[in-house]
């Protein structure tokens, strides 16, 4: 009789292992599929003038989508550069001139979280661990340096006034640091980091951040419940050397952020931020 009671109670373990297992298997989130036009060749760059590149290309926007990134500045202001930074591929994805690690294994558990790279001026969005959209940015001028950390998105509108100057038009805008009045949204891109402490992002960008990430939740006292989604600044600007992403005609690779870099960059979050994430979805399954 004992022998047989603990057959079945070894049965009933197994089965509420698999069960178990299962349900796991059925909560895990299935790897986000990108689907990218990769480089054709190896990817090089040289100079040109900005003025003419853009008289020759002017009916050609994706590859001025890609110029504007690479120099980490909008169209109009390409145009005013005596010589801008071109790519030898005109049709590759754009995360391929940009210098976030396309896959991050450590970030599989988050489900969104934005990096913004201070000494890249450039920002990237991964969805578990997968590069979902990156661009270009200007951040901070070097009196108004945009703090570094971890922040959390909160309120958002589709047009504000800047603090600095009401007759600054913010379009896509989204907070991130309440107190400081620092966030993202579209503004014009120079080139170099010009902001009062904001991260200027293209109108295309900005609008995109701006659907894709979460605001917080507040209660009726106005206090808040949930925080949005997690926001990474990180590194530092050398505003007396010339621009970074200058490196990249000589070596192609010169500002790339590894895996590895990306993944000790999050490490000291970690925790809070997978804490804040297991809140939202509980809050989800429960409403």
């Amino acid at each position: 009789m004992k022998t047989c009671n603990l057959f079945l109670t070894g049965i009933l373990l197994l089965l509420l292992c698999n069960c178990t297992q299962q349900q796991k298997d059925e909560n895990k989130k299935p790897k986000k599929i990108i689907q990218r036009n990769e480089p054709s060749i190896a990817i090089t760059y040289h100079y040109e003038s900005g003025k003419q590149w853009v008289k020759l290309h002017k009916t050609n926007p994706s590859f001025g989508n890609i110029i504007a990134a690479v120099n980490r500045a909008d169209i109009a202001h390409v145009t005013t550069m005596d010589s801008i930074i071109v790519p030898n591929d005109s049709l590759a994805d754009i995360a391929y001139f940009l210098p976030f690690p396309l896959s991050v294994t450590a970030l599989s558990d988050i489900d969104k979280i934005i990096f913004f790279s201070y000494p890249a001026q450039a920002f990237g969005a991964y969805e578990n661990g997968e590069l979902v959209y990156t661009g270009p940015t200007n951040m901070g001028r070097k009196n108004d340096l945009t703090p570094t950390g971890l922040f959390f998105t909160n309120w958002k509108a589709e047009t504000t006034k800047s603090t600095f100057n009401d007759e600054w038009e913010q379009k896509w805008n989204f907070n991130v640091e309440n107190k400081l009045g620092v966030g993202w949204h579209q503004y014009e891109l120079p080139g170099y980091p010009a902001s009062h402490a904001c991260m200027r992002l293209l109108e295309k960008d900005a609008r995109y951040l701006y659907d894709w990430a979460d605001q917080w939740k507040l209660n009726k006292k106005e206090e808040i419940i949930l925080k949005g989604t997690a926001v990474i600044v990180f590194g530092s600007y050398d505003f007396n050397a010339p621009k970074p992403w200058k490196k990249i005609v000589a070596d192609p690779h010169a500002l790339d952020i590894s895996q590895e870099q990306l993944t000790q960059i999050v490490s000291p979050y970690m925790q809070q931020i997978i804490t804040e994430q297991r809140k939202r979805n509980t809050m989800a399954i429960t409403q």
